[in-house]
């Protein structure tokens, strides 16, 4: 599959269409599982993180830890894109990424799936496990720099 039938697939509209941005938000925000709201989330990233990440681990290693590693290194490039901006060493995203990966193996595990709440609700859910994993990832983050500074 290509990158313009890929995005064409996740967002309904072509690659570089005007309502790009804005089917993406409505699909990921509405997403009726956390799955779902990252087959939709930045079609074009995802799909290069599948290609060349989470397929390739795939192909030797079980779907669900190759999500996670796959989530993992997405946090960690953009890691690097803050430390190569800030010339400070972080890796809360990398966290932040760890945790919401792991929501949506636990999510898919526990079949959970809101789908039938209204668009709103749908969003409202959605950004309390982003909001919420980042939450988690920001605390953990503290006490770990915390360790370091500590231990120095």
């Amino acid at each position: 599959m290509t990158l313009s039938d890929y995005v064409q697939r996740r967002n309904g509209v072509p690659l570089g269409a005007g309502d790009s941005l804005r089917n993406m938000l409505s699909r990921s925000l509405g997403a009726g599982t956390f799955s779902e709201f990252w087959q939709y989330w930045n079609p074009i990233w995802g799909y290069y993180l599948g290609m060349y990440i989470f397929k390739p681990l795939k192909s030797f290693l079980p779907a669900s830890l190759s999500l996670i590693i796959t989530f993992v290194a997405c946090g960690f490039i953009h890691d690097l894109a803050v430390m190569l901006l800030k010339w400070k060493f972080s890796l809360l995203l990398t966290q932040w990424f760890l945790f919401m990966g792991l929501c949506v193996i636990m999510g898919e595990y526990a079949n959970i799936n809101y789908s039938k709440f209204p668009w709103i609700v749908r969003t409202a859910i959605n950004i309390l496990v982003i909001s919420g994993c980042f939450v988690i990832a920001n605390q953990l983050n503290k006490v770990v720099l915390t360790i370091f500074v500590v231990s120095s």
